[in-house]
């Protein structure tokens, strides 16, 4: 997916080009055009970079609404008290720096679309204030002691997080989950959809200012990648392979190293390619050569760990801590105060394991994830780690 439509400054969109021949894609874009004459609230899901941003806009583009303003806000770039200013709005004075009234980005979309992406980093307290603007309409400025005004604005709501678990942890309200999702649109990963990788990359390289091509070779290689960074991770790759190349074409050798070489390694032999990335991991990690947070969470998000690998190495972890998470904290070099982040990391992420298949006494269903017969987990955390307990 990409956008190829210049937004208008004051009157909405135009409808973003989305390149793609895979049923999945066409479906998605079915589903938009279907949604986007109504005025329903929309919830689009799906991991980070595969193009909700752009579904956003296809439907603002084909609303009722389209010759309106467009205005988009992440809610993970900002601070609670940013955030509510940058929504609602504030008045001259209410804070250090508010040298003037300013109006919200709910008020600059009056009768437009507005998209709200990140949605889940939201806090509980402006979570609670959304659901109050989605009941009745009303916002009120920060530090403002005037009426309340009422504007008229759609929805659209996008997250990588699975919201329902949010909520069963108490970290998302339900009410707002039921408000945001009366229309739902889930993105498949572009590993899911891999037939329209070869028309982006070709698409990708025909906006090069010198006329380039792809090699086949290039091209089975960029069908093959996981792409965890998914159309955000190709665009990088394809602009990166365009700066390194002087002839006409682009070829593997100007693959970045994480794609050519890495990928493929794990790709073939996957399976004791993972075993063997857990086993050292996990060495290094119990023996404290490496430190989760400062080694292998690094290694992770610069993409050169898979979500195969962490899972291998979550496994490697419960069957030693016999299904206990925190049991992993002490193990990977992390303080008890992280557990938190440790399971929200994990989960954002796509990295949990059952750890029910790890419990001593239960028989594990993880396959090769799974300790040789004489391993003995509990006994491993009790000798290793005094005093812990493997429950």
């Amino acid at each position: 997916m990409r956008v190829d439509g210049a937004r208008l400054p004051r009157s909405g969109i135009n409808e973003p080009t989305i390149v793609g021949e895979s049923l999945a894609l066409r479906r998605v874009l079915d589903l938009a055009r279907r949604i986007a004459p109504g005025g329903a609230k929309v919830l689009i899901t799906g991991e980070s970079g595969v193009g909700k941003d752009v579904i956003a806009q296809l439907i603002h583009a084909n609303s009722a609404r389209a010759d309106q303003r467009y205005v988009a806000l992440n809610c993970a770039s900002f601070s609670e008290g940013i955030l509510e200013s940058e929504l609602f709005g504030h008045a001259k004075g209410s804070f250090t720096g508010a040298y003037r009234d300013r109006a919200g980005k709910l008020q600059l979309a009056h009768r437009g679309t507005i998209f709200l992406d990140e949605i889940g980093e939201m806090s509980l307290r402006m979570q609670a204030m959304l659901l109050r603007f989605l009941e009745n309409g009303e916002i009120q400025p920060v530090g403002s002691d005037t009426t309340a005004v009422r504007v008229d604005v759609r929805v659209i709501a996008a997250t990588n997080r699975d919201l329902p678990a949010m909520v069963a942890r108490g970290e998302f309200r339900e009410d707002l989950l039921y408000r945001i999702r009366v229309a739902h649109i889930e993105i498949p990963p572009l590993r899911e959809r891999r037939d329209d990788i070869r028309p982006l990359a070709r698409y990708l390289l025909s906006k090069s200012e010198r006329p380039l091509t792809i090699s086949p070779a290039a091209l089975t290689v960029l069908e093959a990648y996981r792409w965890p960074g998914n159309i955000r991770e190709l665009q990088n790759v394809i602009e990166q392979m365009m700066a390194m190349t002087d002839g006409a074409e682009v070829g593997v050798e100007q693959l970045p190293h994480s794609v050519g070489t890495v990928d493929r390694v794990a790709l073939s032999p996957g399976r004791e390619r993972r075993r063997r990335v857990a086993d050292d991991l996990f060495e290094k990690l119990t023996t404290g050569q490496y430190r989760f947070w400062e080694e292998v969470y690094p290694a992770f998000m610069c993409r050169d760990l898979t979500r195969a690998d962490l899972r291998q190495l979550m496994a490697k972890g419960l069957a030693a801590s016999g299904g206990n998470y925190r049991g992993l904290l002490r193990l990977f070099g992390m303080p008890d105060a992280h557990y938190k982040r440790f399971q929200n990391f994990l989960s954002s992420h796509d990295c949990t394991v059952d750890f029910r298949d790890y419990r001593p006494g239960t028989r594990g269903s993880a396959g090769d994830a799974l300790p040789p017969p004489a391993f003995r987990p509990a006994e491993y955390v009790s000798r290793t780690f005094p005093g812990a307990v493997a429950t």
